[in-house]
């Protein structure tokens, strides 16, 4: 028996039990990894709720790192006491150990820890593909990226300095603003105190910029939109504020023939050799000193309605751990 995380039915963080359960021994093509630290992320949230669906009874977590304690028949991709980490489905990362399909693992170079590892995986990962692979930057541009203070946010100030970017970000607080800062953001936007669309105008001298990276939704995606220089990307990959309205098409054409896409990790990584070229290029980033993972915040996994209490009230910065 172990402990974690599930949900009989979705709604408020109250509906999370933290209980045993029998895990049983990895089949062929999968490995028992035993969690030394779990990452907390708002894509959590969406499915805790029912806004990503789910068959129930579910647990929940997309993140963890940890040490492999057995595998099935067949397993090449990792071995008995190796150090691994994961980001993606399937679900259920809230636990002291799981058995996972061996082709989401990952080995984690020594220089990585455990804590590292569980607090940038899915958010390292994002950034990755949003800077090169859904709008490969180049270097020299300038981007809009909400919620600059939060762990993808974070990690997206730092990627964007190392490669020369100038990153306009947006955030919810002047502590935030002062955060987004030290990690590299070039200008920030307090949009509870500012007008943001109004400021990305005033910074591009009335250009709009080439690409938006736009986690909050509902509340910032029309602005997102008058940000854009003609022909620029709307990048929408979350919806904190809630899930964006429907719109109709012609609004990008009238804003001048607009690209829009709504990517998702789980298609970036969906193949073996992909995953592990985005993995290989995060350690590299992290490895060089040219990003540090902010944790910011630690809860023991037993208190995690707590955990999604405070990021839901947008109390949290930078990454979050769930410690099992």
């Amino acid at each position: 028996m172990v402990k974690a995380v599930r949900m009989l039915e979705v709604g408020g963080p109250d509906v999370m039990r933290y209980e045993d359960i029998e895990l049983g021994t990895p089949g062929p093509g999968e490995a028992l990894v035993r969690h030394k630290a779990c990452g907390l992320n708002y894509i959590d949230v969406y499915f805790r709720t029912g806004l990503y669906p789910q068959t129930l009874p579910a647990g929940l977590g997309m993140e963890a790192a940890g040490i492999v304690e057995a595998i099935g028949a067949g397993v090449s991709y990792v071995a008995v006491g190796d150090r691994v980490a994961y980001a993606g489905r399937p679900i259920g990362a809230y636990a002291e150990a799981r058995i996972m399909p061996v082709d989401n693992l990952v080995r984690l170079p020594d220089s990585i820890s455990f804590d590292t590892a569980a607090a940038m995986m899915l958010q390292g990962l994002t950034v990755q593909y949003l800077f090169h692979r859904t709008f490969p930057l180049q270097g020299g541009e300038t981007i809009l990226f909400h919620a600059a203070a939060g762990g993808v946010g974070l990690i997206a100030c730092q990627w964007a300095r190392a490669i020369g970017v100038t990153m306009i970000g947006t955030v919810g607080s002047d502590e935030k603003a002062a955060l987004a800062r030290e990690h590299g953001c070039t200008h920030v936007i307090n949009y509870n105190t500012e007008n943001f669309v109004q400021r990305v105008k005033e910074i591009t001298e009335g250009k709009g910029v080439p690409v938006v990276y736009d986690s909050i939704g509902k509340d910032t995606f029309t602005g997102s939109l008058d940000c854009l220089a003609p022909l620029g990307m709307m990048v929408s990959f979350g919806n904190a504020s809630g899930p964006v309205p429907p719109f109709a098409l012609n609004e990008l054409a009238s804003r001048g023939s607009l690209f829009i896409t709504r990517p998702s990790l789980m298609n970036y990584t969906a193949k073996r050799a992909d995953l592990e070229m985005m993995a290989a290029h995060l350690f590299a980033m992290v490895e060089s000193g040219k990003i540090k993972i902010d944790i910011r915040q630690r809860y023991p996994l037993s208190e995690i309605a707590q955990a999604h209490r405070d990021l839901e009230a947008r109390k949290t910065t930078g990454s979050t751990l769930l410690i099992p």
